[in-house]
């Protein structure tokens, strides 16, 4: 009897012991939540999805990038003549959501839509054609199985201020902590520079270009260019500022407008921002359509503009330059256009068409930044390259993209240069960056790390006890296992005498 009773003492013990480790220590079911947003841009949108714990880190959520889809045909402001198509040009992007994000969780994600410059723009030209562009993608968006949040236009200084948070969340400048679900927690991305700092933000578009960074001294000279954040805890104040019609493409636009304007042939243009050999016909009408080039228009005696390339640099250079108004700055500094620019503090994340552009060129070496006068030297090489011989060994590049690179080479430092006034001593403290780790940089992962703080955070998965009970659950179940076997080896190991008095 005593034998049986110690046996059946012994197996429950061992059983109540591991019962109790592998209860409390199964893995805890992972809380993620998701959110989508749409970056709407002048040229093309794009879909991201992104991840993040529901337990935040000093009340902002710790986001990441998970997918992204680039949406076919041109950006939402290309529908202005046919808006009822804008809302369905993403179903298939929304479709490529739903099958990445569980589906038992498609109701509670949240998905925005922000429209950037092309948006403002024609927003500026046509308001109804606008309104009418917005409908539509609500309408989609609204049909899609997210909870929709809105479509919106947001404003110059947003795209900038959200692009700044981004490279700053990325390069862990923010000192928050970052997760990677596979393999527990990570360690923080490599700063480029000390983490106590933030690195500024440089944004090129296809319509608009954003600076922004935290300067050294705040002087309040223009506090519209002032923003105030506050990401992990801490309060940031940063200056940022965007030039709607200095994105690349505007760009082009607006010097064109004015090569034409100062033309004395009739209809054709020798331009030395295109390759030599390289020959373009623009619609006049198409040319002064927008906000951008509308101050220069005027009458001409023809409807169509021929353009021949020239392959001359520093003419384009000079060309250029003439886009940047410098004799008016009513500051104690400016960029251009009259704007206040306080001096440049720290490092830059270069990214957007920055990013695309100096790729193309191999001018985004990640080891050490490419000095100036290389950077220079590389695009005067490749602008004098006959078109012949850049159709050749880019064939795979489509004809427009692989036309202007040589143009957007020579605006990016015109813009660098002459614009933020960067120069070879400072040059190098701009980085040229398209992903850091696996997002993307751009204003959206910011957006939804600033969005996230109005999501409510939610109490974390715990075990089933707390560590108190399960360490005295453990010392009782371990005491009484030792106690049987103690008595055991008392019973089986004292002389027979004492076994008989027992027995």
């Amino acid at each position: 009897n005593i034998l049986l009773i110690l046996g059946f003492l012994s197996t429950l013990a061992v059983i109540a012991l591991i019962a109790v480790a592998v209860t409390q220590n199964k893995p805890l079911p992972k809380n993620i939540k998701y959110g989508i947003v749409l970056d709407a841009g002048s040229s093309h949108t794009n879909l991201y999805v992104y991840e993040w714990p529901a337990e935040k880190e000093n009340d902002t959520g710790v986001v990441q990038q998970v997918e992204v889809c680039k949406v076919e045909g041109p950006g939402i402001s290309g529908y202005s003549h046919a808006t009822e198509k804008a809302g369905p040009s993403l179903a298939q992007c929304l479709r490529q959501a739903e099958e990445v994000i569980p589906s038992k969780q498609h109701q509670e994600t949240p998905v925005y839509l922000g429209a950037t410059a092309g948006m403002r723009l024609l927003s500026l030209e046509n308001k109804s054609a606008a309104d009418k562009v917005l409908s539509s993608v609500e309408k989609t968006l609204r049909s899609a199985p997210f909870s929709f949040q809105g479509a919106r236009i947001i404003s110059g200084q947003e795209e900038g201020a959200y692009g700044w948070i981004t490279i700053n969340y990325l390069l862990g400048n923010f000192k928050q902590v970052l997760y990677q679900w596979q393999s527990g927690w990570t360690k923080l991305l490599h700063s480029l520079k000390s983490l106590s700092e933030t690195s500024g933000a440089l944004d090129l578009g296809g319509a608009s270009t954003q600076i922004t960074f935290v300067p050294n001294k705040v002087i309040p000279e223009s506090p519209e260019n002032l923003l105030y954040f506050r990401l992990y805890g801490k309060d940031y104040l940063v200056y940022t500022h965007s030039f709607l019609c200095y994105g690349k493409d505007q760009a082009l636009q607006q010097k064109l407008a004015r090569d034409l304007q100062a033309s004395t042939s009739n209809n054709s243009l020798l331009d030395p921002c295109f390759h030599q050999g390289y020959q373009r016909t623009v619609n006049i009408s198409d040319l002064f359509r927008n906000p951008c080039t509308a101050a220069e228009k005027k009458q001409f005696p023809f409807s169509q503009l021929y353009i021949q390339g020239e392959g001359d640099y520093q003419k384009c250079r000079r060309n250029i330059q003439q886009l940047f108004n410098k004799t008016n700055c009513p500051y104690s500094s400016c960029s251009f256009n009259g704007i206040y620019l306080p001096p440049l503090q720290g490092d830059f994340g270069a990214f957007s068409a920055f990013y695309f552009v100096m790729n193309f060129l191999n001018l985004t070496s990640e080891q050490s930044p490419i000095a100036l006068d290389k950077v220079t030297s590389t695009i005067e090489s490749f602008c004098a390259q006959p078109w012949h011989e850049v159709k050749t060994a880019y064939h795979q590049i489509k004809e427009k993209y692989l036309s202007e690179y040589c143009f957007s080479g020579a605006y990016i430092l015109s813009l660098l240069e002459n614009g933020y006034e960067f120069t070879e001593k400072n040059w190098q403290r701009i980085h040229f960056l398209g992903k850091i780790g696996s997002s993307d940089a751009g204003w959206t992962l910011g957006y939804m790390l600033n969005l996230t703080n109005m999501i409510p955070a939610e109490e974390p998965a715990v075990p089933p006890l707390s560590h108190g009970s399960y360490v005295g659950l453990m010392v009782l179940c371990s005491l009484v296992l030792v106690a049987v076997l103690l008595f055991a080896w008392l019973l089986f190991h004292k002389p027979k005498c004492l076994q008989k008095g027992i027995v």
